[in-house]
């Protein structure tokens, strides 16, 4: 498993949308939520948007009055794999970070197994590159994309009065804490639908 958790948080620090892929109790989700967002709210612009917290990487990003958190795995470059392989699948080969970073993966591995590196020492020269995080990234804007296409300009109040539709979005994209979906028609077309019928 790659995503622990997905959050949703106004400027305030009130969770507007909060999504789990690991069990944890309700008194564990409220404490972990408090410590998170007071520790990423109250980093100024001008600091990077990964935090660890216990044993996460915190992920972060603002767009207008809601911060969109994801924590994964401090140690787990699964999560990355998953959204390279569906980046290609989906036909998105815009030159992003995400895609850049899989293509520089490819290399060090071919040249990592050829000298003969062997696993741990290629993966250490993986995790000094940290592409997890930019992959991360390039997901929250994704998620904010396909938010917007539907809602046009996604505010908080769209969140709150269409919580179910920001949930089946997730679902769509995410499974299991992992990035399953990239293509925003894809993910929003049984939402179409649904609409459609009621």
């Amino acid at each position: 498993m790659g995503i622990r958790f997905i959050l949703m948080v106004n400027k305030q620090g009130q969770t507007r949308l909060a999504q789990y892929y690991e069990w944890l109790t309700l008194e564990e989700r409220r404490a972990l939520e408090g410590e998170i967002v007071r520790k990423c709210l109250a980093r100024n612009d001008q600091q990077c948007s990964f935090v660890e917290h216990r044993n996460y990487k915190i992920v972060y990003r603002r767009y207008a009055s809601l911060f969109f958190l994801v924590g994964v795995d401090n140690d787990e470059p699964t999560v990355l794999i998953s959204f390279m392989l569906q980046l290609l699948k989906s036909g998105n080969h815009y030159y992003s970070a995400a895609f850049i970073f899989y293509a520089v993966t490819r290399v060090i591995f071919m040249i990592s197994f050829e000298h003969g590196y062997g696993w741990s020492r290629t993966m250490s020269i993986l995790e000094e590159m940290d592409g997890m995080s930019f992959a991360i990234l390039e997901f929250i804007h994704l998620l904010v994309e396909t938010m917007d296409r539907h809602f046009g300009n996604v505010c908080e109040l769209d969140i709150m009065f269409h919580l179910e539709k920001a949930h089946f979005m997730l679902e769509e994209m995410v499974m299991n804490g992992c990035i399953v979906e990239t293509s925003k028609a894809n993910i929003l077309s049984p939402i179409q639908l649904m609409d459609k019928t009621s």
